[in-house]
């Protein structure tokens, strides 16, 4: 089946919609850690949170991901499916059920899903991080105010998503809803190649080769042991990316991303770069376990096959 398909794009929304449910309680407290201030460590950011703002703190800015980053992964899912494809066809003119893969087709695919990804997905980001960041520690920490003062006469910048994004294209213009591409670009073109290659691989790895596809078992676990690589060698320039996107709620600190590594270090130091490490990592695999799954089950029924099939 050499042809486009548009299955892939489909099951790819599903799964995308399953991840940022399972995801987005840990990925709020990873902003959290990496953007804010006065949390501590992994544990105390999730006492402070639903100390402050209760359960719902943690799902805080969830709706605008879960409308939008089903279809960013959708879009993601559907390149890298169709151009591995294409490529394998290409290059070794193997059928699509053949489970030799060459690593520089994989390599390839997953970097065209991965700078496809920014361009879709770097205003998904900024919107997310935007909501998710307008909290006391936060304003307490960049404004220097006390928490009463904070509680009494600093409201919300934004009133939801559409607000946000409203009063983003107001001040800064179209461009600011690309805010930290470039950080973004270095984090996902590599990023996805940690992702979808470990996925494939180890796939048919788990895999026996009697086998005609994975089990959701070994979808589960290789999706998940994937994204939980992906997501914490990513982890450096996620800070990077996650403090230039969170600079302009209240106030601008950095001029570009090269400013923004040397004014973290100079402040922090050089572990500054890993925190949010353990909860990027530990969140890449519950969020990607149920990515994967979500997209092969999806794409076993769209289909009508009996056994899954990899991207």
């Amino acid at each position: 089946m050499g042809s486009f398909q548009l299955e892939d794009f489909a099951a790819g929304w599903i799964g995308g919609a399953a991840s940022v449910i399972v995801g987005h309680p840990l990925d709020t407290v990873k902003t959290r850690l990496q953007a804010g201030t006065n949390y501590g460590s992994t544990l105390s950011c999730i006492r402070t949170v639903y100390r402050r703002e209760s359960v719902f703190g943690f799902f805080k800015g969830m709706s605008f991901p879960l409308a939008s980053i089903a279809v960013y992964n959708s879009v993601v899912f559907g390149v890298f499916s169709n151009t591995q494809r294409f490529l394998s066809q290409h290059h070794a003119r193997e059928s699509e059920a053949s489970r030799s893969r060459t690593l520089s087709d994989l390599l390839l695919a997953s970097m065209v899903a991965g700078v496809v990804s920014v361009s879709l997905g770097t205003p998904v980001d900024l919107i997310k991080i935007r909501l998710q960041m307008q909290t006391q520690p936060f304003q307490e920490g960049n404004l220097g105010l006390k928490p009463r003062a904070v509680a009494l006469g600093v409201q919300p910048v934004y009133q939801g998503a559409v607000h946000c994004i409203a009063t983003i294209v107001r001040t800064e213009g179209l461009a600011g809803m690309y805010r930290g591409v470039g950080a973004m670009l270095l984090r996902d073109v590599p990023g996805y190649c940690l992702y979808f290659i470990p996925y494939v691989f180890l796939n048919d790895w788990i895999t026996p080769e009697a086998c005609a596809g994975p089990s959701p078992w070994a979808v589960w676990l290789a999706g998940g042991l994937a994204g939980a690589i992906s997501w914490g060698t990513a982890t450096p320039m996620d800070v990077v990316k996650s403090r230039l996107q969170a600079d302009g709620v209240y106030l601008n600190k950095y001029k570009g991303i090269l400013d923004c590594i040397s004014q973290s270090y100079r402040k922090e130091g050089l572990k500054v770069f890993f925190r949010g490490i353990t909860v990027n990592t530990v969140r890449g695999f519950p969020m990607s376990a149920a990515m994967f799954l979500g997209y092969e089950l999806s794409l076993q029924a769209l289909r009508g096959d009996h056994t899954v099939t990899s991207p």
